[in-house]
């Protein structure tokens, strides 16, 4: 190598060093805005796994003979609670989702169940719960896309690779989720 294109690639080194660290600052900030939107959807997941014994208890005392739902339920809230990362927590709370959708599969065959005020007001906590989950997880991801464009551009990608900053994973809908629900109005 030259002399002079020593010189140019160290004074392009030392033009670049401000840009790091200004990419550096940001990759921070948007790692610790993951984080605090990760802790919003376990706030919610956690809401929901709190309402969960109440509506199982309510909705067994109508349909007593369907217990392996009810294990189903109660096996996702074990794994959610025991969750150690976002991938585990992930995982876990799409199972609980799909567990939940079977159990509110099973209400739909006890008129009287439908009628009865404490599992209509259940119903409602869980339903605003639902939407609470759905939008802070959209956050999440919004955090998450923000976060990966900003370490695939370029200066970015040099300070990412740099300093390690990793890839975090998206909070994706569980596969039962791309079904068409079946509705059944007879009684």
């Amino acid at each position: 190598m030259t002399r002079r294109t020593s010189i140019r690639l160290v004074v392009l080194a030392l033009a670049a060093l401000p840009l790091a660290g200004c990419s550096y600052n940001t990759f921070v900030s948007q790692e610790e805005a993951i984080k605090a939107q990760w802790a919003q959807v376990e706030n919610q997941l956690q809401r929901r796994n709190d309402l969960i014994p109440n509506l199982v208890e309510t909705v067994k005392g109508y349909a007593a003979h369907e217990e392996g739902v009810f294990k189903e339920v109660a096996d996702a809230r074990s794994r959610l609670l025991s969750a150690k990362s976002p991938e585990e927590t992930i995982s876990a709370a799409n199972q609980q989702t799909s567990a939940l959708g079977r159990l509110l599969a099973i209400s739909e065959n006890y008129p009287q169940l439908k009628a009865n005020e404490q599992f209509n007001r259940l119903m409602d906590e869980l339903s605003g719960t639902e939407n609470r989950i759905a939008v802070e997880r959209m956050r999440y991801n919004e955090r998450i896309q923000e976060y990966d464009t900003a370490r695939r551009q370029f200066p970015g990608n040099l300070t990412a690779r740099m300093f390690g900053f990793k890839e975090y994973p998206f909070f994706e809908a569980p596969p039962e989720a791309r079904q068409v629900p079946k509705v059944n109005f007879k009684p």
